[in-house]
């Protein structure tokens, strides 16, 4: 038989989706006899990657997607399995990413009027009054497929909207009864589905925004994403050195701009204190970035001129967002960047003394802030710091042929200040809040790139919600080793410094209560081992820091995932508030 299942994963395959990450149910009987029927008779299907749990199969799926831009499908099975993908949608939503999610839903029959009834007990429970509605909040496309005559045409425009700008997660749905149903092979032409084209900045915008570039002192760049394109950050360096503007990565989830560029002037998150650069600017150009800066801590000058650049520039799925400025340009950053380029060279009289002073004045504070860096980043007796952690790993990669993964959460600053990549697509983090996207993510970036060795930073509150234990399950299962390091300080950090930062002398700092300590600490390593035979090492000593991670790299490229987990101070201890400040505050660090 052929029948809408059939159809619906043809319909996948020709539109270039080469993985399934499924959690098959009792809504999938069509899905897979298909499956088993493509198999026998040696029919190409996209190749299905068995889940254990759906926040993984869709964090996998995340990862593969940040990495090449290609959309894959996940497959979970009716409301309970929609409901389980949690977290990882809102990852999804926000960070703009691709993917075509499928559920099935509870058979609409319970005689046996049409093939697919209901014959099981679950099939009750499982009926809900919108199954959709679950997602919709962070979908960009969501429908229910009722036949097979059409089921192509829905698949089709599903991924075009999934791929078009701001690109983002669909979701479809399918009764058993229209699943199972026979239905005529249909062929459609692909390539009249397409995305829309990337967009360009209109003439009139691009002529002022170039001059104001131009004209301005003190110009600065701010982005987070802008290196999703890989071509968009040889753009900005042009723009960046042929004006002599520095640049200032803002919770960087992508590597944007060479980390030893002369303009290069760090990144931020959570940053306690003004920075001087942004504070001094007159003109501030936004790309790609949701947050570039937080207005209670800092922000620059109210007689700065911004203008903002973004595929998404006014948030609209953000209730409360808003940062005024002169312009708000809705462009592909890479075209716009581009643009700016070729009407500079075509249309502007550079002032290469004050372009030369500008230099001059900015890579100097690069180099002392790489000479800082280089001071916090000392290895300290009876202490790992995530500055050293950090920056051994730096050391002992290979940053051609790596892949970095950054959800170090408290240590993010950390992490992005000092990994130091200069290679576009060698850094990613989820962009987004729910904790554990690392692990699926890592299983999803190895995947498609498997000549490259995948090195996931996490925290170990974002490991433990990376559901570790089916993340090493699939690594040993389908060959995808990479390398864990885990920045273990015992507990939840952040909860600790969101209640400081607004009661600094209050009740829960003075009794130390928190609730957020993970006394007694867990074996983290052992769940991977356990669960995946992931090699377990723990390090507690700096000494031994370097050569274990050496070691641990070594064992990955000979096929066996790693987990190793360092002890950092512990989140309680002073020494942890002291270097987390020291690390968010390096501008104020070179000031004095």
């Amino acid at each position: 038989m052929y029948t809408t299942g059939t159809a619906f994963l043809e319909a996948l395959h020709e539109a270039g989706v080469s993985y399934i990450f499924a959690n098959l149910g009792s809504d999938h009987p069509a899905i897979i006899e298909s499956l088993a029927r493509a198999k026998k008779e040696n029919k190409e299907l996209p190749t299905v990657i068995t889940c254990p749990h759906e926040f993984v199969a869709l964090s996998a799926a995340h990862g593969y997607a940040q990495a090449t831009g290609e959309p894959q499908a996940v497959m979970v099975h009716v409301e309970c399995g929609t409901q389980n993908l949690g977290g990882a949608i809102h990852n999804a939503s926000r960070s703009r990413v691709p993917v075509l999610i499928f559920a099935g839903a509870s058979p609409y029959t319970q005689e046996g009027e049409l093939t697919g009834s209901r014959n099981e007990f679950i099939h009750w429970i499982q009926d809900v009054p919108d199954q959709r509605g679950i997602v919709r909040g962070y979908t960009k496309y969501d429908n229910e497929i009722r036949t097979g005559a059409n089921v192509k045409q829905l698949v089709y425009r599903a991924l075009q909207i999934a791929k078009s700008d701001p690109t983002g997660p669909v979701y479809l749905m399918g009764p058993r009864e229209a699943m199972e149903e026979e239905v005529e092979p249909m062929t459609l032409n692909n390539d009249l589905w397409e995305p829309i084209s990337p967009s360009a900045v209109a003439p009139l915008q691009l002529e002022q925004l170039s001059n104001d570039l131009v004209s301005a002192n003190n110009p600065l760049i701010v982005t987070s994403y802008l290196g999703r394109n890989k071509e968009a950050v040889e753009q900005l360096v042009q723009l960046s050195e042929k004006l002599a503007i520095p640049v200032i990565e803002s919770i960087p989830h992508q590597m944007n701009f060479p980390a030893d560029h002369s303009m290069h002037l760090g990144s931020q998150w959570n940053t306690p204190g003004q920075n001087e650069q942004l504070e001094e600017a007159d003109l501030v150009l936004v790309i790609d970035s949701d947050v570039p800066w937080i207005q209670m801590k800092n922000k620059p000058s109210d007689h700065a001129t911004v203008y903002y650049l973004d595929v998404d520039p006014l948030k609209e799925e953000m209730p409360l967002w808003y940062i005024p400025s002169k312009q708000f340009l809705k462009a592909d950053s890479c075209i716009a960047l581009k643009q700016m380029n070729q009407y500079i060279d075509d249309n502007c009289q550079l002032d290469k003394d004050v372009i030369s002073k500008r230099w001059k004045k900015f890579s100097d504070i690069h180099h002392h802030q790489m000479k800082e860096k280089h001071r916090i980043e000392q290895r300290k007796t009876g202490v790992i710091t995530p500055e050293y952690l950090t920056a051994c790993i730096r050391e002992v990669i290979d940053e051609e042929n790596t892949i970095v993964l950054n959800e170090g959460i408290t240590n993010y600053g950390a992490i992005s200040n000092h990994i130091g990549l200069n290679t576009p697509g060698s850094y990613y983090a989820s962009g987004a809040g729910s904790l554990g996207w690392n692990g699926g993510a890592a299983l999803g970036m190895k995947l498609a790139k498997s000549n490259k060795t995948v090195v996931s930073l996490t925290g170990d509150g974002s490991y433990l919600f990376s559901v570790p234990s089916t993340v090493h399950w699939m690594a040993n299962r389908y060959k995808i080793p990479f390398l864990t390091v885990i920045y273990n300080n015992s507990g939840w950090k952040a909860p600790k410094m969101s209640t400081l930062g607004v009661h600094p002398r209050g009740i829960a700092n003075e009794t130390e209560g928190f609730w957020v300590n993970f006394d007694p600490t867990a074996n983290l390593a052992k769940i991977a081992e356990a669960a995946g035979n992931a090699r377990p090492i723990t390090v507690e000593d700096s000494s031994e820091l370097k050569g274990v991670l050496e070691e641990g790299l070594k064992t990955v490229s000979e096929g066996r995932s790693v987990v190793i987990n360092v002890t950092i101070p512990h989140v309680y201890s002073k020494e942890i508030t002291d270097t987390g400040t020291q690390s968010a505050n390096l501008e104020a660090e070179l000031k004095k």
